[in-house]
């Protein structure tokens, strides 16, 4: 049962990778640095937003309007650890 374990453990390192790279690449399109005209650019970013978009979408139901500021990675990223923390305290129950 540890690599049940083992393999929740993955996919949370995978979405946390993820939704760092998702704001990492947000913060170089915002900046200039990244060009979405650029074909390559617009794919990546594209796909990130795929795979981000209804997990922060469902974290905005609940959050309050704060203008350009959006909390939804953070929130995210908070409930990864969170889970990570569950998962690793309760390890003995899938052994």
């Amino acid at each position: 049962m540890t690599s049940i374990l083992q393999i929740l453990l993955l996919i949370l390192s995978m979405a946390q990778f993820i939704i760092i790279a998702h704001i990492i690449l947000s913060w170089l399109i915002n900046f200039q640095v990244l060009n979405l005209r650029q074909p390559i650019v617009a794919s990546i970013w594209d796909g990130m937003n795929r795979l981000v978009e209804p997990v922060y979408s469902r974290i905005r139901q609940f959050l309050p309007d704060l203008g350009g500021l959006d909390l939804a990675p953070l929130i995210a990223l908070l409930a990864i650890y969170a889970l990570r923390i569950v998962l690793i305290n309760n390890a003995s129950a899938f052994i």
